[in-house]
């Protein structure tokens, strides 16, 4: 099968890019797979295929970018070019763009496959029936949000027209289905991307990592997550650092760059800017715990599997999608109310003041990230190709 697979790939900043490298590096590797084709967005640097493991050939074709208008056409040219068996879209609803017309005509290219009559899944991490518009960056105009709604809606509608679309929660399948009346809607877990060797679950002490990771600014702050540190630091007097790992999210250009300077007087806090590929492993594994520092969620969280895979243990608020990732998949961490700096604290010195506990989370989350290896993904959607005639 020559796959064709629709995202953004490293070097790019565009969402969902460390996800695409991980799926590539496993499908490639698959016997079913003669050929994979990126169909990636445009960067100066090469693309990061540099995979030591034996596998198919990997055909990279740039052909679109981030807010352009000409996505639906220069995508449909290289399908029309490349001529896949099949092919995999890994989407969500900004990932062509942070200007709506931009990102909604992107959106559309799932419905073209299905015109041409070629076997296409879309992967849609998220759901915009699950979405705080205000809060993921959207708006907060209660005029503009039923309208951005009622868009989001058609747009889902046109993405369903796809032959089928895997989301990584089972409530989004029970949404789709209700709201939407389809049957085409398919849960295929997100995954952990890599396995390593189960950790010995010791971690530095002098001084303990507080990390949170990710692209930051909409619903991902990390002002409470510094203030509550500071009133462990003077509850505990324990040598307590703060990793910010990650970058601004687009839509909030300046976010950490703000962060850093108001909190210029408080000791200990490292931006760590953008992290490479290679740089994971080093960040988790010096990590005491990882936060996630969310005033909403958005989708299954790529960092939560991450954290698992490397036997942290893990703070979350206690709302909405984390909660229930948390109850179907295994994973286990502590709760905070994300309204409350007070309750964050509370969450972090119950884990940072007992090692056992700590370990104990880690253990459990290891667990349930090594349930779902990206191999076992890759081949959940190779059979639902082959279901679909591809």
């Amino acid at each position: 099968m020559k796959l064709a697979i629709v995202t953004a790939y490293p070097p790019s900043k565009v969402t969902l890019n460390e996800y695409a490298y991980h799926l590539v590096k496993h499908f490639r590797q698959k016997q079913e797979v003669s050929e994979l084709i990126l169909l990636c967005d445009y960067t100066k640097a090469e693309k990061d295929i540099n995979f030591t493991e034996a596998g198919c050939k990997i055909t990279i074709k740039e052909c679109w970018s981030f807010n352009s208008y000409k996505n639906i056409v220069s995508v449909t040219k290289a399908i029309n070019v490349t001529k896949p068996d099949a092919v995999l879209f890994n989407l969500q609803f900004m990932k062509f763009g942070d200007k709506k017309v931009a990102a909604a005509l992107g959106l559309m290219l799932p419905y073209v496959c299905k015109l041409k009559k070629i076997p296409n899944i879309v992967l849609l991490h998220n759901i915009l029936e699950e979405v705080d518009l205000g809060s993921a960056g959207f708006t907060s105009n209660k005029v503009l949000t039923k309208l951005y709604s009622f868009i989001g809606t058609t747009l889902t509608k046109l993405i369903l027209k796809a032959d089928v679309v895997a989301v990584t929660m089972q409530k989004y399948v029970t949404i789709l289905e209700n709201k939407y009346n389809v049957k085409n809607v398919k849960l295929i877990p997100h995954g952990t991307f890599e396995i390593p060797k189960e950790p010995n679950y010791i971690t530095p002490s002098d001084p303990m990592q507080i990390m949170a990771f990710g692209k930051f600014g909409t619903y991902k702050k990390v002002e409470a997550m510094i203030e509550a540190v500071e009133k462990v630091r003077k509850s505990t007097d324990l040598n307590l650092e703060v990793v910010i790992a990650g970058e601004d999210n687009p839509n909030v250009p300046g976010y950490l760059a703000q962060v850093k300077e108001a909190y210029k007087d408080v000791p200990q806090i490292r931006f760590t800017g953008y992290v490479e590929e290679n740089e994971v492993p080093v960040l988790f594994n010096e990590s005491t715990v990882v936060v996630f520092p969310y005033t909403s969620t958005t989708g299954s969280s790529g960092v939560l599997h991450q954290a698992g895979s490397y036997g942290k243990a893990v703070i979350m608020p206690d709302l909405g999608d984390l909660a229930l990732l948390v109850k179907d998949e295994g994973y286990q961490g502590e709760f905070f109310d994300p309204k409350s700096v007070d309750s964050l604290a509370k969450a972090i010195e119950s884990i940072v003041t007992n090692n056992d506990y700590k370990v104990k989370l880690g253990q459990i989350n290891y667990k349930a990230a090594t349930a779902h290896p990206m191999s076992d993904i890759a081949d959940m959607y190779l059979n639902t190709f082959k279901a679909v005639g591809a």
